[in-house]
């Protein structure tokens, strides 16, 4: 599995960004709370959950610097 790109995002618009970033949020909340409780999870989840949030925080300030 591959990281995300960026242009597959690009199309959204602000209030759709920050619905994404909070269930992104939510998502790698529940990683870690998967992970302190032994469950098997896929580590390299974080990595890509972390970096959707960049790239949706970078196009968010994008928006709000036009």
């Amino acid at each position: 599995m591959s990281l995300p790109k960026i242009k597959d995002i690009q199309h959204l618009d602000a209030q759709e960004i920050k619905l994404k970033i909070i269930e992104l949020k939510k998502e790698i909340f529940q990683l870690k709370l998967q992970k302190t409780t032994r469950q098997n999870i896929k580590p390299h989840l974080f990595k890509h959950k972390k970096h959707q949030i960049a790239q949706l925080l970078t196009i968010q300030n994008k928006l709000i610097n036009q």
